[in-house]
This record gives C-alpha cells, structure tokens and sequence, in this order.
C-alpha cells in the first residue's frame, strides 16, 4: 500500500483551513494544517519528512506569500517542495513575481470550489513525480 502523502496548508481564515484540509484529508491525504507562516516554518523545522506540497494562501497575517517564498527557496531541505498559491488577487504583478520563485500554480480562491483543489493538488503532484 502506498503511503499517504501529506500536504501542508497554510490558510489564515480557520474556517477555510478546516474545510480545505478536510477536502484533503476525505481524498487520502495526510495533512498539516497551519494558521500563520510562523507555524507553518516552525513545522517545516521539525518535520521528518518535507510535505509532497505546500498550499499557501497569499495574505497572511504575519507574511505573504512572496515572502514566505523567498524563505522557503532560501532553505535547500524546502527549496524543492511544490507550492500552489491561492489569493483573492488577480495581480499580474504578483502572479509573475510568484512565477519567478517557482510556484507550481497561482489560483484564485473565489473561481475555484473545494473539489477543484483536490484536482489542482494531484496534477501538481503528478506533474512533480513526473520530472
């Protein structure tokens, strides 16, 4: 039997976190749930194993998500984990400055329903054990 993979979801409004990681969870996943980028990192630093991807919501209290990115690709053990970002933004600035860190897929949160994430977190992940 295949080993679940874990996915760490960094969402800040605790309604949407549970909801999403509930998703998750119901579609096989393991999964860290986080409210603030500080506890998402605390967990990075004590995890066995990296997450298989990070779900990271753009606006956070205590970062956004251009931050958080430039820490996660500073930290060679983090630099290679996959990360979708949401946002309620449709900024063409941030989505390219995004892209140039090496997001896997920027979405909006209000085009997309709880089922499409459980769409969007496989094809990422299925387009990262394919290279």
């Amino acid at each position: 039997m295949k080993d679940k993979q874990t996915i760490m979801v960094i969402e800040d409004e605790v309604l949407l976190l549970q909801a999403i990681a509930r998703k998750l969870e119901l579609s096989g996943f393991n999964v860290v749930s986080c409210s603030s980028a500080e506890q998402a990192v605390d967990y990075l630093k004590n995890m066995n194993t990296s997450p298989a991807l990070i779900w990271l919501d753009y606006y956070l209290k205590d970062m956004n998500g251009l931050d958080f990115m430039k820490m996660i690709k500073a930290n060679p053990l983090w630099s290679k984990i996959p990360v979708v970002v949401v946002s309620n933004s449709a900024s063409e600035q941030k989505q390219n400055a995004l892209a140039s860190m090496g997001i896997k897929k920027y979405i909006l949160k209000a085009e997309n329903t709880l089922s499409d994430i459980i769409k969007i977190v496989n094809e990422v992940l299925n387009e990262n054990s394919n290279n």
